[in-house]
C-alpha cells in the first residue's frame, strides 16, 4: 500500500498552534508572572473569569494540575469525595487526588438522589466524611458527552443540601457551552471552581486555567508555586490562550465533523452512537487489532473505557473525514 499521510484523531490535545496564533505568542506583551504578574497571563485569567462568571482565575500549565489544586484546597486528608465512573480526576491523573490531595475517592453514577444519599446525615466518627461533589462537562470517557443546565443545577442543588463543596472539571467546556447554544457561565453557576482547558479544541499548545473566588485564587497561585507550576514570562502562553478563546464558536464545526464520521462508521457496521460533541466511541471485538489496522491505512486513534475513541478537532477538516471514512472502508 502506498504511503498516506495520517490523519491524527487521537485527540484535540494534538492540535498545532496557526500563524496567528504563532504571531500573538511572539508579540506578546510579558514580565515575570511569579514576581510581577504578567500583564498577558492576567488578561488571560480575567477573561476567562469573564466568561465563566467567577471572581478571579489562574492560569496552570495542565488541566491536571488545575483539578489537583482545587480537590488541593477543597478536602482534609482522608475526606471522601464523590465522582462519576470513568471522570478523570479518578482514572486519567495518576491518583494525584489521593496520593497529593489527600482525598478518598468514590466513583458513583451521579445523580441528586445518589448525592443526597451518599453525603446527606451523620455518619460515625469512624465513619468517611464526604465533603466534595467532583462534575465533569463534557464526559471524555462516556464520549463527550454533555451535562444540560438543569440537569447541572439539580445536581447543585442536592451537593448544597448534602454541604458539599463542588468542583467542575470543565476540560471541554466550551465544547458543551456550544453544543448546547448557552454561555459558559451558564454550565459552572453555582460550582466551588472550575478548570477550562485551552490546548484541547481551542487549540492553544499549552495551558488551562482553574476559576473561582478571589480568596481560592489567591491561595491556588500558593499551591501552583508549590506543585512546580510557577512561570516566567508566562505572556507567551497566555497569548495563544486569548486567541483560541475568540475560536469557541468554531468548535461546531468540530462537532458537526464528529457526527459525519460517526454516521460514515456507522454505515461501515461499526457499533458506534451518534456523538454529542467532538468524541466518537467505537465499539470493536478487539482494540488491540483495531487500532493497528487503523494506523496502517494512516487514521490514528486511541483506546477508552473499552472502545476505540476518535476525536476531531480544529486541525481535522470535513475532507479529512471524508477520507478517513474511505480509508476504513478499504480495510472493514
Amino acid at each position: 500500500m502506498r504511503c498516506v499521510t495520517p490523519i491524527d484523531l487521537r485527540s484535540d490535545t494534538v492540535t498545532r498552534p496557526d500563524d496567528e496564533m504563532r504571531r500573538a505568542m511572539a508579540a506578546a506583551e510579558v514580565a515575570d508572572d511569579v514576581l510581577d504578574h504578567d500583564p498577558t497571563m492576567r488578561a488571560l485569567e480575567e477573561r476567562v473569569a469573564g466568561l465563566l462568571g467567577v471572581e478571579a482565575a489562574l492560569w496552570v500549565p495542565t488541566g491536571s494540575m488545575g483539578n489537583l489544586i482545587a480537590l488541593t484546597l477543597h478536602l482534609s486528608r482522608g475526606d471522601r469525595f464523590l465522582a462519576s465512573p470513568g471522570a478523570h480526576v479518578l482514572d486519567a491523573e495518576l491518583g494525584t487526588a489521593a496520593w497529593l490531595a489527600g482525598g478518598m475517592p468514590h466513583a458513583v453514577t451521579l445523580t441528586p438522589d445518589a448525592v443526597r444519599g451518599l453525603a446527606g446525615g451523620e455518619s460515625p466518627y469512624y465513619g468517611l466524611r464526604t465533603t466534595l461533589l467532583c462534575l465533569e462537562n463534557t464526559h471524555n470517557s462516556t464520549g463527550g458527552t454533555v451535562t444540560s443546565v438543569d440537569s447541572h443545577v439539580a445536581l447543585i442543588a442536592a451537593a448544597r443540601d448534602a454541604g458539599l463543596k463542588v468542583h467542575l472539571d470543565g476540560a471541554r467546556l466550551w465544547n458543551a457551552a456550544v453544543a448546547l447554544d448557552v454561555p459558559p457561565a451558564a454550565l459552572a453557576a453555582g460550582v466551588d471552581t472550575v478548570q477550562v482547558c485551552l490546548s484541547k479544541g481551542l487549540g492553544a499548545p499549552v495551558g488551562s486555567v482553574v476559576a473561582g473566588s478571589a480568596a481560592f485564587a489567591a491561595e491556588a497561585r500558593r499551591v501552583r508555586k508549590m506543585l512546580g507550576g510557577g512561570v516566567r514570562q508566562g505572556g507567551v502562553l497566555a497569548a495563544a490562550g486569548l486567541v483560541g478563546l475568540d475560536r469557541i464558536s468554531s468548535l461546531a464545526a468540530d462537532h458537526a465533523n464528529a457526527r459525519a464520521l460517526a454516521s460514515g462508521l456507522a454505515s461501515l457496521g461499526w457499533d458506534v452512537a451518534a456523538p454529542e460533541t467532538n468524541i466518537v466511541l467505537a465499539g470493536v471485538p478487539d482494540i488491540g487489532v483495531a487500532l493497528k489496522e487503523l494506523e496502517r491505512v494512516g487514521v490514528l486513534a486511541s483506546p477508552m473505557a473499552g472502545k476505540i475513541r476518535f476525536v476531531t478537532h480544529r486541525d481535522v477538516s470535513s475532507d479529512d473525514v471524508a477520507d478517513v471514512v474511505r480509508r476504513i472502508e478499504g480495510v472493514s
